[in-house]
């Protein structure tokens, strides 16, 4: 398939910009093969049964946007893709003039960054400060919310673009299917006898990157860190013995779990992933993924139109444009159902 495969019209004013009231308010699209059912989020609990599992992605979103200016002057924004031991970091910048190894960027006139290197398109920086990078990014940093999100962030975003269990720290973009979760909602789960377990994928600046070629096969995926803990596998064998149903929270989760799982069974541990996955893709762990609609031409739509079957994928976002469905990170869910 080719990139123009995966194109949509999307207008404009259907990108939500805020969150909703209330993290349940969104609607819900439920999508199983050819038919649609036009749901609220406050529903899903109907459709689990006591012994699913579901999966959450318990990372949390960083402050991971800086700016500061380099010796000369120059302005440098720096969006930090990943944290690295000692001080360290892969990241973004932007500057008029591409900065070379040994370069220094000062950012709130007295926290220094050395540029160590360069990875393609990332930078190997080292943080000089007192304090540790995490430190320096919350008191410094900016929440770097997607670039369709057109105001700046604000308190709001702080509480409301993070999951209400993030834990452990180190995404720059949130799993936005998670968000539409509250403490109410999930004892709610509990007490109906569901699962929840949970992954750890560090979702980075990549997610963000377009697609630049139209032949699929000269993509590249950015690498991404997970963790699938082995009360997570347990749980989800477990379900498999007793005929349950594993919901991936997230397409973030299901990358995961399915990178996890490449090998054949699904194994604990911490490892990276590059899967990029597209129409034809064999799922062994994930029977039913909650997601919110996701950009045209984007490797999530892939993701999801491999999960559900392309021709169907088509036809619900088309329903939803049409049933005026709110998009994207602050936008509604889907329950898409695996299709074979």
């Amino acid at each position: 398939m080719r990139l123009s495969d995966f194109d949509y019209k999307l207008p404009s004013e259907l990108i939500a910009q805020f969150p909703a009231p209330e993290r349940t308010d969104s609607r819900l699209l439920h999508v199983d093969g050819i038919h649609f059912s036009d749901r609220l989020f406050t529903e899903l609990p109907g459709l689990l049964n006591p012994g699913d599992v579901l999966v959450f992605n318990d990372t949390r979103v960083i402050k991971a946007r800086l700016f500061g200016h380099k010796a000369t002057g120059g302005q440098v924004e720096i969006l930090v893709e990943r944290l690295l031991p000692k001080n360290e970091a892969m990241a973004f910048i932007r500057a008029s003039k591409t900065p070379r190894t040994g370069a220094r960027i000062l950012v709130a006139d007295n926290i220094e960054f050395e540029v160590l290197g360069r990875q393609e398109d990332l930078f190997h920086l080292r943080c000089h400060a007192p304090s540790s990078l995490p430190d320096v990014l919350e008191i410094f940093g900016r929440l770097p919310l997607p670039p369709y999100i057109t105001h700046a962030p604000d308190l709001i975003d702080e509480s409301r673009y993070q999951t209400v269990y993030a834990n452990q720290t180190g995404a720059v973009a949130a799993p936005t299917a998670g968000l539409h979760f509250d403490d109410a909602m999930l004892a709610r789960l509990d007490q109906m006898g569901i699962h929840r377990a949970t992954v750890t994928l560090h979702v980075g600046a990549g997610t963000f990157q377009p697609v630049r070629v139209e032949n699929l096969s000269e993509h590249k995926m950015h690498s991404e860190r997970y963790t699938v803990p082995e009360r997570t596998v347990a749980l989800i064998n477990q379900a498999r013995s007793e005929g349950k149903s594993v919901m991936a929270v997230g397409t973030t989760s299901l990358r995961a779990l399915e990178s996890a799982a490449l090998s054949g069974d699904l194994k604990t541990g911490e490892s990276e992933t590059d899967l990029f996955i597209t129409p034809g893709f064999n799922f062994k762990v994930v029977d039913r993924l909650l997601t919110n609609f996701h950009l045209p031409k984007s490797t999530l739509l892939m993701l999801v139109s491999a999960f559900g079957g392309y021709e169907n994928m088509r036809n619900a976002y088309e329903h939803a444009v049409e049933q005026r469905y709110r998009f994207f990170s602050y936008g509604d869910a889907m329950l898409i159902e695996k299709q074979s």
